[in-house]
């Protein structure tokens, strides 16, 4: 599945000589938890709720005072939109973070996807496969002996696991 479709477009970004206040603004007027540091337009960093927590909260120190980019995480681990949703896993897993940026082909910042959003994705694409399994045991027809009468049939179907000719389904449907 193509990144692309599953990413978050125009993700919350700050410029790297903003404080962190700013950046803890900004994250709570988009409901998110991280923010995206930006240096001449490009990505440089990430500072994220626990970068604020930790190296800001936790040490006493002033939100306004301090800049993002002292506590921003480097260096960005970022994504080429043209890549997958499996891509992305593969990334997230080998360098050990839950967002990746996404950037176009000059590097600017067009999109975020997070662990959160692939989790999403492969849930439904398992639901979808499921059901699919499912409508093809359904459909499925062979020749042999019936699991619960013993009778020769070319027309077997498979319900509940175990293999039933015509009148043994009728009768299950009966029950």
């Amino acid at each position: 599945m193509p990144l692309i479709e599953v990413m978050k477009g125009n993700p919350t970004t700050i410029q790297s000589d903003a404080s962190v206040a700013r950046a803890a603004m900004a994250m709570c007027r988009d409901e998110v938890g991280s923010c995206i540091v930006l240096h001449d337009d490009l990505p440089i960093g990430i500072v994220t709720e626990e970068d604020i927590n930790c190296k800001v909260v936790a040490k006493d120190k002033k939100p306004g005072a301090v800049l993002v980019n002292e506590v921003m995480s480097t260096p960005l681990i970022t994504i080429r939109s043209d890549k997958t949703v499996r891509d992305a896993a593969h990334m997230m897993i080998r360098n050990r973070v839950r967002r990746l940026p996404v950037v176009d082909n000059e590097n600017r910042v067009i999109g975020i996807v997070t662990v959160r959003d692939i989790l999403t994705v492969s849930t439904e694409i398992n639901e979808l496969m499921n059901d699919l399994v499912e409508i093809n045991r359904l459909e499925e027809i062979e020749v042999g002996v019936c699991s619960r009468c013993g009778q020769m049939s070319d027309d077997l179907r498979r319900i509940d696991n175990v293999m039933l000719c015509t009148s043994c389904r009728e009768e299950e449907l009966l029950q």
